[in-house]
Formats: structure tokens, C-alpha cells, sequence
């Protein structure tokens, strides 16, 4: 009798207890429709709060350098292959630059320290060791003069330059006293003679370039004075020293001018410079001092110290005969004025010649014009004997191309490019929203990671820099920015240099041009996504741990898809990583990486250790 009635209470009831739930789901559902109409308090309450709560800050990420006190613990449960660790004879591995396969190419017109890659069946797939008791540099400024000897373990550069004050022995670190083949008695006297000429102070001058550049003392005590320096040198029998260069915190590459063109776009830099770089200038009828014309801003300035300058003085020492060397020097007199060049200075060692801002004041000399020809467009393009055209003015005092405020006013202010309408797509006004946009990522990084703006990240190395927005919100002294344009991308490398930063093409499917554990800090803005169909992530992903100091960091921003496959892969390299949400909220689809670089070394028999 007891069930039969339960049973009958529960159908009287059944009824009412439906009716009651619809009810309330109308009640709720037009409360939240209230709500956010914006007569409701609710969206706002919640707004504020979400404002006040930093989503963002990575609680159990560590970015601090840590190897010499505390054990690095691996990740557990990797998602994806473990890739394994190269031998350690591989330790200065650098891609496309190794001298085995450089010595397979012709000799001629230095074709064989270009850029030779590995074909797809010799790529390493493993991961760079660094050397045994590798330490993270020393902080900028003492890292301009100081370097860990087990970072860069050649002495060869102490022997051979001894006489030229290059670099020194001490210890177990090596001190750069900031001399160089000619300027022996130190760069800041070298710069404040090219400042009696060169309107180095104001700001006029900001981006400069150094062929040959050695341990590239000239681009770091150039930084004290607001300049920022491209430099470049081969990796050649001088061991070592564009890898001294950067691990000093000073921006290089590996790089020669041989038979392809500069990885520069026209009109980049507002001073070049030979020191002693023995570039043969007058040869392949100047086709290399064409090259740096290209590659000179209208108004800008090259400077030459060593042969045959001061010839009268030196011609015993260098072992040419008078002739020899004079001749060699009217060519280059005569190569000048073909490129319409104007000698402003010839003192001693130093001669400076000053590019004029547009071609209608000179005349020039049989000089063969370029044609039908993009001056930017010039990855892996070959040089030719030709003198690449200034852009069109419409009076005799217009700075072909547009003149560019001084630093630091430049670096916001509309690049000539984008005012001119150059590059399609962007406007002055898309151009301004873009600094907004990055200033606001920027800011965001720097919640997530406390040391992103000190000197713990020097070296700081961006992607796919587009118009160098990344780069321009993070301008300090404290750091500076390789800033890449990928060869399938729009191309904006121009862009960047007007905008007072420096930068380089490259396609990311290759090796970059520099030694491994040369930066601190990586940026990449899209880069999967630009890439995924063009070659295998994991190489990309390998090539960043390449040249990634141990315990650098890495921040990857790209579509959510996009980042699994990443996240799954860097599971495997000895990275600890963490998943973020867009800083506009979690129903943005793009999304951010964080990853840590963990510290460990090469030892012998392919073993690896976290700290030895």
C-alpha cells in the first residue's frame, strides 16, 4: 500500500515541479537578456573585476637563470617524440656556413663563405649542445667588454691581434678593450674623429653598417651614442668573431659580400664603413661599392680607413708597391663620383665620402644604370655591374625617397615608404593602429614575464617583424632587436629601417645566419602559420632552440591550431611551456606560447647534463 501511494504523490507533483523549472529558466534567461542591454549592472561589475585580475601572470614558469643553484627537472610526460641531443662536435653548428660544405664551392669572388645550405636528407634534426660550463653572459654594459671564456672556448683572435688591442686573455674570461685593426688606441677615439664630419650626436645618424666587421667594437661602442650597427663578418680562419660580437650583446651576422646581394633592403643605412676590411672595392668594376650605394640612404655616409688610404704611409708595411696603391685609389676616387658621392674628409687613415640626396646635383660618368628592377627584391638575387637609381624628386634640395626625422623621432613617426604609398595595404592611419596594437602586446608580454625590458634579454631576435611594431615598443638601451622579414612575407624591411631599427631577410625554412645561443629572448608573431605549408615546423622549432641561449625564453603568438601542433612538438626539446589566452580574453582564437629554455650541456658520448 506504501508504494501505490508514493507513486501517485509523485505524478501530482510531477507536473507542478515542471512548470516551476520553466518558469525560472524564462526568469534567468530575461535577466541575462537585461543585462546586457546595458541596463544591468551585472557585465559591468564583472568587467571590472576581470580588468583588476591578472589572468596573465605565469606563476610556475620560471625566466630567472637559475643553473648554477638549483636542479633543472625535465617535463614530465613529453606529448610529443624526445628529440634527441646532437654530439658535441656540433656545439658551434651553424647551418649554412659550415666549412666542410663551404669548401666544396669555387673560391672565386669569395662564392664559397655565402650561404650554402644543407639539402633536406642533411639537415640535423637534434638539438645544439652548449659547451661545458657555459655560463649566461654578463649584463649590459660589462658584456660589451667582458666574455665568459667557456661561451666561446678560441683564444686563436688573442694571439693573432694581439698588436691591435682587439680582444685579451684574462682568466677564465675575455676582455675586449675596444680597439680594432685601425684604431688601435680604442673606437671612442675612432668614432669622435668620424663625429668632427658626421652629424653622429643629433640623431641624424641611426642605422649604420660595418663590412668586415671583426669582434664588431666599432657597432658596440657606437650604442652609447644612440646608434645602432648592422655588422657583418664570414665565418672564416678569424675564429669566432661574429660569435664574440654577439655574445659581447652587439648586433651581427654571418655574412660576406661575395656574389649575392645584402640581406638589406635600399636605402637602409645612414653610414657604412671599411675598416681595414680588405674588400677588394675596385674590383668586378666596383660591382661592391654598388652594393653599398644600394644599400645607403640618399645623404648618407661611407667611410674607408686602411688600404689604400694614407698609402704613402703604410705602402711598405702592406707589401704593395706606390703604384699599385695609388692606382687603387684614384678607381675608388673614380667609382665615388660615378655614384654620386661627394669626399668630405681625408685625415691620416680616414677618408669619408658623402652620398648626395638626390641625383640631379651630379653628373655622372658612364656609370650603367639599373633596370626594371626591385631594389629590395634581393634574396639570394646575384649582384650586377649596375648602379641602382635614386628615387624621383621634383626639386634639387628633395631627399630622394623622403627625409627622415632624427632619432628618436623617427621611430613613430610615418616612414617615408608608408606616406608615399609604397607598401600596399598600409596607411598612415593603419600604421598608427598597428604601434597601438603592439604597445598593448608589449605590455601584456611584460606582465607574463617581469624581465622582458632589462638587461637579462640583450639579445632580442623578432620573427616576423612586419612594420617593426614589436621592436619600437620595446626600444630601450637595455636591449635591441633583430627584426625579420621572411621572404614570403609582405615585404616592410624597409619600413623598419626608416623607422631607426635594424633588421634582416630570411626564410625560415633555412638556417639563420648567426652561431647557436646568440639570443636571449625570441618573438613569433604568425610565423607557423605563415610557414605551415612551406616546410616542417619541427626544423623551424629546431633552428629557434639553435640559436636560443640556455634558459632563454620564447613567446609565440599564432592561431590556437596552430600552437597545439607547436606545444606538441616543444614537448620533446627540453622546453617548459605554458598555453595563454589573447590578452582581450579567452574567445580570441589567437592565442600565446611561453616557453623557458632549459640549461643543459654537451658531454662526451652524446650524453647531455642539466649542470656540470
Amino acid at each position: 500500500m506504501g508504494s501505490k501511494n508514493n507513486t501517485s504523490s509523485f505524478r501530482t507533483r510531477s507536473p507542478l515541479s515542471i512548470f516551476i523549472v520553466i518558469v525560472l529558466c524564462c526568469f534567468f534567461y530575461i535577466l541575462g537578456a537585461w543585462q546586457r542591454s546595458g541596463f544591468g549592472k551585472g557585465d559591468s561589475i564583472a568587467s571590472e573585476i576581470t580588468k583588476q585580475t591578472d589572468c596573465n601572470i605565469v606563476e610556475n614558469l620560471s625566466f630567472e637563470t637559475h643553473h648554477n643553484d638549483v636542479e633543472i627537472v625535465a617535463p614530465s610526460e613529453p606529448k610529443a617524440k624526445k628529440i634527441k641531443p646532437c654530439d658535441v662536435k656540433y656545439t658551434d653548428y651553424t647551418p649554412c656556413q659550415e666549412q666542410d660544405r663551404a669548401m666544396t664551392f669555387p673560391r672565386d669572388n669569395m662564392i664559397y663563405r655565402e650561404r650554402h645550405c644543407p639539402p633536406e636528407e642533411e639537415k640535423l634534426h637534434c638539438l645544439i649542445p652548449a659547451p661545458k660550463g657555459y655560463m649566461t653572459p654578463f649584463p649590459w654594459p660589462k658584456g660589451r667588454d667582458y666574455v665568459h671564456y667557456a661561451n666561446v672556448p678560441h683564444k686563436s683572435l688573442t694571439v693573432e691581434k694581439a698588436v691591435q688591442n682587439w680582444v685579451q686573455f684574462q682568466g677564465n674570461v675575455f676582455k675586449f678593450p675596444g680597439g680594432g685593426t685601425m684604431f688601435p688606441q680604442g673606437a671612442d677615439a675612432y668614432i669622435d674623429e668620424l663625429a668632427s664630419v658626421i652629424p653622429i650626436k643629433d640623431g641624424t645618424v641611426r642605422t649604420a653598417l660595418d663590412t668586415g666587421c671583426g669582434v664588431a667594437s666599432w657597432g658596440a661602442y657606437l650604442l652609447k651614442r644612440n646608434v645602432l650597427a648592422m655588422s657583418f663578418a664570414p665565418r672564416d680562419n678569424h675564429e669566432a668573431q661574429v660569435q664574440f660580437a654577439l655574445e659581447r650583446g652587439v648586433p651581427a651576422v654571418i655574412g660576406v659580400l661575395g656574389t649575392i646581394h645584402l640581406p638589406y633592403p635600399s636605402r637602409a643605412f645612414d653610414m657604412a664603413q671599411c675598416s681595414r676590411c680588405l674588400i677588394p672595392w675596385t674590383s668586378n668594376d666596383g660591382k661592391y661599392l654598388m652594393e653599398v650605394d644600394r644599400v645607403l640612404r640618399p645623404g648618407g655616409f661611407w667611410i674607408l680607413s686602411g688600404p689604400p688610404i694614407n698609402w704613402k704611409t703604410y705602402y711598405q708595411t702592406w707589401k704593395r708597391s706606390k703604384k699599385d696603391l695609388q692606382a687603387e685609389q684614384n678607381n675608388i676616387e673614380e667609382l665615388a663620383e660615378s655614384l654620386c658621392w661627394e669626399k668630405k674628409y681625408e685625415k691620416g687613415d680616414i677618408a669619408i665620402w658623402r652620398k648626395k640626396v638626390n641625383d640631379k646635383a651630379c653628373q655622372r660618368k658612364s656609370a650603367k644604370i639599373c633596370k626594371s628592377w626591385d631594389a629590395d627584391d634581393v634574396w639570394y638575387k646575384e649582384m650586377d655591374t649596375c648602379v641602382t637609381p635614386f628615387p624621383e624628386v621634383t626639386s634639387t634640395k628633395e631627399v630622394a625617397g623622403g627625409e627622415l626625422k632624427r632619432f628618436p623621432a623617427r621611430l613613430f613617426a610615418v616612414p617615408p615608404r608608408i606616406a608615399k604609398g609604397y607598401v600596399e595595404g598600409v596607411t598612415a592611419e593603419s600604421y598608427q593602429e598597428d604601434n597601438k596594437l603592439w604597445k598593448k602586446h608589449v605590455n601584456a608580454y611584460k606582465r607574463i614575464n617581469k624581465l622582458i625590458g632589462t638587461t637579462r634579454y640583450r639579445n632580442v631576435m623578432d620573427m616576423n617583424a612586419d612594420l617593426g611594431g614589436f621592436a619600437a615598443a620595446l626600444e630601450s638601451p637595455k636591449s635591441w632587436v633583430m627584426n625579420v622579414v621572411p621572404t614570403i612575407a609582405k615585404n616592410t624591411l624597409g619600413v623598419i629601417y626608416e623607422r631607426g631599427l635594424i633588421g634582416i631577410y630570411h626564410d625560415w625554412c633555412e638556417g639563420f645566419s648567426t652561431y647557436p645561443r646568440t639570443y636571449d629572448l625570441i618573438h613569433a608573431n604568425g610565423v607557423f602559420s605563415l610557414y605551415e605549408n612551406k616546410c616542417n615546423l619541427e626544423d623551424i622549432l629546431v633552428e629557434m632552440d639553435r640559436i636560443l641561449r640556455p634558459e632563454g625564453a620564447v613567446i609565440i603568438r599564432d592561431e590556437v591550431d596552430v600552437l597545439n601542433k607547436v606545444r606538441k612538438i616543444a614537448g620533446g626539446m627540453r622546453w617548459e611551456t605554458k598555453m595563454m589566452d589573447h590578452e582581450d580574453g579567452p574567445l580570441v582564437p589567437e592565442k600565446i606560447l611561453i616557453a623557458v629554455k632549459q640549461y643543459w650541456v654537451g658531454s662526451k658520448g652524446n650524453s647531455t647534463s642539466s649542470d656540470e
